[in-house]
Parts: C-alpha cells; structure tokens; sequence
C-alpha cells in the first residue's frame, strides 16, 4: 500500500489489492493479514474489524472457500477500471462526510478469477474510505484506508 497523501491512488492501490491474491503462493491468513495492515482502527471505534471480515468475505473469499479454491492452484487478480470520489458520488453529495479529510472513493475492479478449472473475469465495484489531513484522526503525512465495502448494499454510487 502506497504511503501517500494521494487518496485517489490509495483508494486505486487498495480495490486493486482486496481483489488480488494467490493461493499457490499465500494462505488466506497471509491474505486477510495483508488487507488488514491497511484498515487503521478510528479512535470512536465506528469501522470495526467484524466489519473488515464481513466486507472482506464480500468478495467471495472465506477461510471454507479458500481451502477449496487452493485445491484448484486459484489466483486472482485485479485491476482499477474507473475511480470516482467524493463530488462525483451522488450518495456522498447527498450525505457528505461526517468530517475534512475522509474521502469515499468508488473503484470499479476488473478481476480475473483463474483456478486450474478455467478462468472469469467480471467486473467488481469498490468503494473506499480514506482519512487524510486535516482530520485530526489521519496520520500527519498520510492518508489511511480506514474502510472498504465489497457487499452490494454498502457500495456508494
């Protein structure tokens, strides 16, 4: 994950990274691990790591499926299709952020699932919130992931 105060390419840098993986290479700890070194606990506690766990299996990944997908050499891979952030999201402008310097960003994902079964490739939207500068709770040179949302019904548009 990029140390930056860019919230845009963090935003890039974090869809493309929930949604690439290798099970010949990793396990689902390594994995889950992985994602969880970006999500920076928020003092109020209101992004909470069941909520990591849940968005995280979202994506179709759980230790059960991981298990099974291994069996079959699965990898997977994603690329940023799209970015909008902020302004350019109707939900946002509707309810704007509760504070300067978090962002919320949505990414939209081209992933290519590959197992030794066959390969699909779909696209797959992101979004991403962000504490920058000058939110008091933002590290001072940085911004931090301190949300993501995989499920349907949390993904901002």
């Amino acid at each position: 994950m990029p140390i930056t105060r860019d919230y845009r390419a963090l935003a890039v840098a974090a869809a493309k990274g929930i949604y690439t993986w290798d099970s010949r290479s990793s396990s689902y700890s390594d994995i889950y691990a992985r994602v969880r070194s970006w999500w920076e606990l928020l003092p109020d506690g209101s992004n909470p790591l069941s909520a990591l766990v849940t968005e995280f299996e979202g994506t179709g990944v759980t230790a059960g499926t991981f298990v099974e997908l291994a069996g079959q050499s699965a990898r997977r891979v994603g690329t940023a299709q799209s970015l909008r952030c902020d302004l350019e999201l109707a939900k946002v402008q509707e309810y704007p952020a509760p504070w300067e310097g978090l962002h919320v960003c949505t990414v939209t994902v081209e992933v290519v699932d590959e197992t030794s079964n066959g390969r699909s490739v779909y696209a797959a939207p992101v979004t991403v919130m962000l504490n920058c500068p000058p939110a008091l709770t933002a590290p001072s040179y940085r911004c931090a992931m301190v949300a993501f949302y995989a499920t349907a019904e949390r993904i901002v548009y």
